[in-house]
């Protein structure tokens, strides 16, 4: 198997994982509020929420790590690609 394939199956498997957490992460705050008006009866609300954003903070920086390393895999691959492409022409 050849250097880029082997590139290109990491990439998509990385990329996998980032749309899940993606995927995920939309799913958890689908009915998150930006504010919260509640009475003394509805308290346990408050606390839902609080435990949303934990997850949601959890989270953060799986995302932005996975698309960083997703981001500069397709560049490491396309510079792969492209000196490859060249070396064939000469």
């Amino acid at each position: 198997m050849s250097p880029l394939i082997a590139l290109l199956v990491v990439w998509g498997v990385l990329t996998g994982v980032l749309v899940i957490l993606l995927i995920y992460r939309s799913t958890l705050t689908m009915h998150e509020d930006d504010q919260l008006f509640l009475d003394e009866a509805e308290s346990h609300m408050e606390q839902e929420q609080i435990e949303l954003m934990h997850k949601v903070n959890k989270l953060n920086p799986f995302v932005r790590w996975l698309g960083a390393a997703s981001g500069l895999l397709i560049l490491v691959i396309a510079g792969i690609a492209i000196y490859q492409g060249l070396n064939q022409v000469q």
